[in-house]
């Protein structure tokens, strides 16, 4: 049985209706400050699928992946479909995964995702019994807006992949760290109004774009490090480094801090899609392996961060 754990397959739900930011009904309601944000972030357009939920973007991913699993876990939504019900149940029951065990991993925003196969990895490696841990997430704004300033713009979508014993990439080091002092830095006001008019308050937009940043900054320099060292490597053995999609300004700063440039691949899905929450990651790491730019034995550095002050680093080995 081998040791190693890594990616047995991804598959990825993109939408073919791509709106221009511009065009987006809420655009026009913006004051002058917001307005300029949402133009100058990078976006040229966003994803819409018209009428799915996250549920239902997450269950087609796994469809599509076309794998058994022994757990399944969905990355929390920005908002779930139902309360008191589950909506992991229902992604289990329609993407006939009915053999798993399933639950969610929540309350870490974009970072999910990279929490969540850290996660599987250690299922797998606690139980010889297990063979698959699948995870999977749906991209959806909470309520009807889509531009989310001060952060990013948000498109659709969904993904599943695979965690299986013997697959490649393989996950060779793994850090993932949260800060409880910023948990009430966003929120929603959903118990007072119906879901459409659900707005997202930034409680103090300074302390995001300063303090959260500056933390930010501190926590990923180092947990790259203890990453790479991990594996008796050094920043200049990277192959490649791969990010969430927030702003085009977000991957400049990233790629300064840590001597390693972002690959291009993140950007151009930025441009095109948007911030898919945390889909950006796994989107980004599918499209880089396409490329060819890395090869079998490469070493790829993951990044992630979240508004809810959660982050991660992870190591790859192609």
């Amino acid at each position: 049985m081998s040791a190693e754990i890594g990616i047995g397959a991804i598959h990825c739900v993109l939408p073919e209706v791509l709106v221009p930011v511009a065009d987006l009904p809420e655009f026009g309601m913006l004051g002058a400050e917001e307005a300029a944000f949402a133009t100058s972030c990078g976006i040229d357009t966003v994803g819409e699928f018209a009428d799915l939920t996250h549920a239902d973007l997450a269950a087609r991913a796994c469809l599509g992946l076309g794998a058994s699993a022994d757990v399944l876990l969905l990355v929390g939504p920005r908002s779930p479909d139902v309360l008191l019900g589950s909506d992991v149940s229902r992604v289990q029951h329609e993407a006939k995964l009915d053999g798993a065990f399933a639950f969610t991993v929540d309350g870490l925003g974009c970072t999910g995702s990279s929490a969540a196969w850290g996660l599987a990895k250690e299922l797998l490696i606690a139980d010889p019994g297990r063979e698959s841990v699948v995870v999977a997430f749906g991209s959806r704004p909470t309520g009807v807006d889509r531009i989310r300033p001060p952060v990013s713009v948000i498109g659709d979508g969904g993904y599943a992949m695979s965690l299986v014993r013997g697959g490649r990439p393989v996950l060779r080091a793994h850090r993932v760290e949260s800060d409880g002092r910023f948990h009430d830095l966003f929120a929603v006001d959903y118990k007072q109004a119906p879901w459409y008019e659900w707005r997202e308050v930034c409680a103090d937009p300074d302390r995001y774009k300063f303090e959260l940043a500056m933390e930010s900054r501190g926590r990923l320099n180092r947990m790259v490090d203890e990453v790479l060292t991990e594996v008796g490597a050094s920043r200049a053995d990277v192959a490649a480094t791969i990010m969430q999609n927030v702003t085009a300004n977000a991957f400049k700063f990233y790629s300064t801090l840590l001597g390693l440039p972002i690959h291009p691949v993140c950007e151009r899905h930025l441009v095109d899609y948007g911030h898919i929450g945390a889909m950006d990651v796994v989107l980004n790491f599918q499209a880089l392996l396409a490329t060819g730019d890395v090869g079998r034995g490469d070493l790829v550095v993951v990044i992630n961060n979240s508004p809810t002050a959660a982050w991660s680093a992870t190591l790859w080995e192609v």
